[in-house]
């Protein structure tokens, strides 16, 4: 495994006195250190840490190696984002609290500005985030792409980290170096399952970035759709680790925000948007629940296994026509 800067460029931009370094990933991702200003770092970790109401999530019966909640902008009429990946049950979404709210105000603040001052897109607001709190190094978070079937097309996904520094890797997916993606559709790994078995498959070009307290990491969907990405378990002891590493006692918050441009009613009964068959609020379809799905469940999650296989990944060909299903629980 390389570190990022042996091998890709990278260069300090100090707009906003903040420092970045750009080119990770496969080129479109960047860090910022010192997102958020002083008065807010100070003890936002533990704000954070009382205001969100945690909970546990389960996949393919098992629960997930951390705790999770999620927020998002909910409309005078109730309805709000959503956001479709591999998981029984989905934590219920509510508003934005009042810390997360400053952080999210300050991500999309520093994300429109850079993006505008280099050239790029900005495609926004950020609406939606996952929010983890990996407990202590053993907790994790599995190699994956993010499913894009509700994120907007053209934004960025940005990861700010709380607490202690743990890695980042991004690894080649296994059809760059020659592994044939499976043809069964069954590949469905997602963020929340355990490592698989070890393969002896040839070693796939890896990325390893550190994400220290109070930075972000900007991820552009070409990079996802490349690269899978996750947080590995790091199970040493706390007493041979760095200063940064036994932040917080060595427990992490992290806060996935995303544009995202599905949405359901506040009854959780209709959908509509880039993700599902409706794309207007005015032609809204009735949400289906897995047991009515008549297999358009299993083609969504067929689909999400395409994305976590191929670094070629057709979103028109496997997303384009939407989908109205939701496989799991959901409520607000």
């Amino acid at each position: 495994m390389t570190q990022p800067n042996a091998t890709l460029p990278t260069m300090n931009d100090c707009a906003d006195n903040l420092s970045f370094t750009t080119g990770l990933g496969a080129g479109d991702s960047f860090i910022v250190e010192d997102i958020l200003p002083p008065d807010l770092a100070e003890d936002v970790f533990e704000r954070v840490l009382e205001e969100v109401g945690w909970g546990k999530m389960f996949h393919r019966g098992g629960e997930v190696p951390r705790l999770v909640a999620v927020q998002g902008g909910v409309d005078e009429d109730g309805s709000f984002p959503i956001y479709r990946h591999p998981t029984d049950t989905a934590p219920p979404l509510y508003p934005f609290t009042s810390t997360i709210e400053r952080i999210r105000a300050q991500v999309d603040k520093v994300l429109e500005s850079h993006l505008r001052r280099h050239g790029g897109t900005y495609v926004g607001p950020l609406n939606h985030v996952l929010i983890q709190h990996y407990r202590t190094g053993a907790d994790y978070i599995s190699e994956h792409s993010d499913k894009t079937i509700d994120v907007v097309r053209g934004s960025y996904i940005v990861n700010v980290s709380l607490g202690a520094e743990r890695v980042m890797v991004l690894r080649a997916k296994r059809d760059v170096v020659g592994k044939a993606p499976s043809s069964t559709g069954g590949d469905t790994t997602s963020d929340h399952e355990a490592p698989t078995a070890v393969s002896h498959n040839p070693p796939r070009p890896a990325q390893r970035i550190p994400l220290p307290n109070n930075s972000m990491f900007v991820m552009g969907l070409d990079t996802n759709k490349k690269l899978l990405h996750g947080i590995p378990t790091d199970k040493r002891p706390l007493t041979v680790k760095s200063e940064t590493e036994r932040n917080k006692g060595g427990a992490r918050i992290s806060l996935t925000f995303r544009c995202i441009g599905t949405f359901v009613s506040g009854d959780a009964k209709k959908i509509w948007g880039s993700g599902a068959t409706a794309k207007t609020r005015s032609e809204a379809k009735d949400v289906i629940l897995s047991v009515e799905g008549d297999g358009k469940s299993e083609a969504l999650i067929e689909a999400f296994g395409g994305e976590n296989r191929d670094s070629e990944f057709d979103w028109e060909r496997w997303y384009g026509g939407g989908f109205d299903v939701i496989n799991f629980g959901l409520s607000i």
